[in-house]
């Protein structure tokens, strides 16, 4: 797809953060180290063990209360450095759980929307080009003047991916991007997913909490228990 093509590169990540949230009487702490040089790195874990705060933390939504975050030797975050990018300036493309797609716009300005400037009502053309030539190539391209209402959850799924690509990552940040389709739906868009990472060359990491995500992406598995690591492997690695 003209202009939109990714150079193919590798992903260093380093992650080693402490975050203590209280609400209510009740507090949490997160407290992770992990690194990896692979390009698609798996969160896996129940609810609840910290697997979201860390992703938010290296998109820049949440700030943690001490430790640092790299990608590619690029430090995103460090508290002892004073060191906090803003979140539009981390190159990251992040997929919510629930999309958060926002209703009001159609589907070829809800991808567009990140390149949109505070003072224009309307796309570029060239921004609207790469918007029209990303859902062509995620082929949802007859769906650009629809409202989110009418797609399905697949649909939807992929307009969230075609905005996050649409960013120009360094890296994909997806929050457990399956858990509301269905068993088959599942299935092919896990497929679609690693032939979309292959196309762009993008690196990802993925929150689950689902054994066959593992199966599919997991080139470092990092496993979360009550807000710590509990082990980091390499699934794939023979002999695993």
């Amino acid at each position: 797809m003209h202009g939109m093509a990714l150079e193919n590169r590798s992903m260093m990540i380093e992650v080693e953060i402490r975050k203590t949230l209280a609400s209510n009487g009740r507090s949490f702490s997160l407290s992770v180290a992990f690194s990896s040089d692979d390009n698609a790195v798996v969160l896996f874990g129940p609810s609840g063990s910290g697997k979201t705060l860390t992703l938010q933390s290296v998109a820049g939504l949440v700030r943690p209360d001490s430790g640092r975050i790299a990608v590619n030797g690029r430090v995103l975050f460090d508290a002892a450095a004073g060191i906090d990018l803003p979140p539009r300036a981390r190159r990251m493309g992040y997929l919510f759980q629930d999309y958060a797609i926002f209703p009001h716009m159609t589907v070829e300005d809800n991808v567009g929307y990140c390149r949109r400037q505070p003072w224009q009502w309307r796309l570029s053309g060239r921004d609207r080009k790469d918007a029209t030539a990303l859902l062509d190539t995620l082929e949802i391209g007859h769906l650009a003047g629809s409202y989110p209402a009418d797609l399905s959850g697949g649909q939807k799924q992929r307009v969230a991916l075609a905005r996050a690509l649409m960013t120009r990552p360094d890296l994909l940040l997806l929050d457990e991007p399956f858990s509301a389709l269905d068993t088959l739906l599942r299935g092919k868009l896990r497929k679609e997913l690693l032939d979309i990472q292959a196309r762009f060359r993008v690196p990802m990491i993925i929150i689950t909490h689902d054994p066959e995500d593992i199966e599919a992406f997991a080139e470092t598995l990092v496993t979360y228990e009550g807000g710590k690591v509990r082990e980091i492997r390499r699934p794939l690695d023979p002999g695993k």
